[in-house]
């Protein structure tokens, strides 16, 4: 940790302090007790509706499970309706079912902003307030600490993060994590690290930073150059579990006094990467075994060419999209990813890694993007959205879509 920063969550201290950002189809409980097994930190499950949760959807019931050494449980929750989130909070708190509450408003999906959702959300300045409010208000009489995590704003010419921030203080949050990218930037160009610095020097609650953070050094260099409390890591970690064991490395050096070394950096040979993509699949087949998925669940193919698969081939199926992220850089024929990337059983998977010859890590994909690099495009939003920042009017239907989170 930084020499005198630190930073709580609550009854909680985040030390080191960093937090794993929330990723559809990524940080579920096998993710996520995996990156925690590398290291310390705040990690936090899936987005999940409000309208979902109050009506017990079983895909996001499935999407809200903890590991049974998960402390603190985060949970994002992403609502548009002051209502729908202030019921959905009460019933988290009523049946203790997470112990911290971030609110997403950084979403930049089109299914999400056309509602009026996530980064469209807080351009609508008293909707905005409505919302945060209800849910640190819902939260509170359980001690329940609730944060939010946005962007700088809906474009270049329309940011909101300064504002918002305010808002989101007044409301009584925890703290602010910023994206510092526009939702129109979607995941493009370079993060704009000043926006960070910015809003630190305008809130008095702790600021965290999101954006472009590839190694340990860069959440270094982000809280040097900006005075934030912690950082927030998404697309980083793709692949590289262990880049939360670099982090915690990172932050002891420095707490000891000393800049981050060579010898600190985890950089684990291709057996070593194998043993961890094993271990991911393994969490994987075990958390579809425990969620006791039906057989037919997230087969798409037509009713009449369905069949029943096992929580192995589940697990299995879901790890597959891992596999470029975990072998980026390394010497590997075609034919061998391609075979990786096509896993039914932890056996097949045994098989194939078994026949990966040992290599150094590449050090040449250090700092390199990972994960999705899209264009920027126009935020799609509801009709009349720019009008007027003061409508605190509820999208039509904006909390009936989406459901399962």
């Amino acid at each position: 940790m930084l020499e005198g920063v630190t930073l709580t969550l609550g009854k909680y201290v985040v030390d080191p302090p960093v937090v794993l950002a929330p990723m559809a189809g990524i940080t579920n409980v096998a993710f996520r007790s995996l990156c925690a097994e590398q290291g310390a930190g705040i990690y936090t499950c899936e987005m999940v509706m409000t309208r979902a949760l109050i009506e017990r959807n079983p895909k996001t019931t499935r999407m809200m499970a903890f590991g049974p050494d998960e402390t603190p449980r985060s949970l994002q929750l992403y609502g548009v309706d002051p209502v729908t989130v202030r019921k959905s909070v009460e019933l988290i708190a009523a049946e203790n079912l997470a112990d911290h509450i971030d609110m997403n408003f950084g979403c930049s999906v089109p299914k999400v902003t056309k509602k009026g959702g996530g980064a469209a959300l807080p351009y609508k300045r008293r909707l905005f307030e409505q919302i945060v409010r209800a849910a640190v208000d819902a939260a509170a009489p359980s001690g329940i600490p609730v944060t939010i995590k946005m962007r700088i704003g809906i474009d270049d010419d329309l940011p909101t993060f300064i504002e918002a921030g305010r808002i989101a203080q007044d409301a009584g949050v925890s703290w602010v994590a910023l994206h510092a990218r526009t939702a129109a930037q979607r995941y493009s160009g370079t993060a704009d690290w000043d926006a960070i610095g910015e809003l630190k020097a305008a809130l008095d609650v702790p600021v965290l930073g999101n954006g472009d953070i590839w190694e340990a050094t860069d959440a270094l260099r982000m809280m040097d150059a900006t005075g934030c409390d912690g950082v927030v890591v998404g697309r980083g970690c793709l692949g590289r579990p262990w880049l939360f064991a670099d982090l915690a490395a990172a932050f002891a050096a420095r707490a000891a006094g000393r800049e981050p070394s060579p010898a600190d950096r985890v950089l684990p040979s291709l057996h070593e990467v194998a043993r961890l993509m094993r271990r991911h699949a393994e969490l994987l087949v075990g958390w579809y075994a425990d969620a006791g998925i039906p057989p037919e669940e997230g087969v798409s193919l037509r009713p009449e060419k369905r069949r029943k698969i096992s929580a192995e081939e589940h697990g299995c199926t879901d790890f597959r999209k891992h596999v470029a992220w975990y072998l980026k850089g390394f010497a590997i024929g075609s034919d061998t990813r391609r075979a990786l990337a096509m896993v039914s059983s932890l056996s097949e998977l045994d098989d194939l890694l078994g026949t990966l010859d040992d290599q150094p890590f590449p050090v040449q994909v250090l700092g390199q993007p990972r994960g999705r690099t899209n264009s920027p495009a126009r935020v799609q939003l509801p009709d009349g959205w720019l009008d007027d920042p003061w409508d605190d009017t509820v999208p039509a239907g904006a909390d009936l879509e989406h459901s399962g989170g």
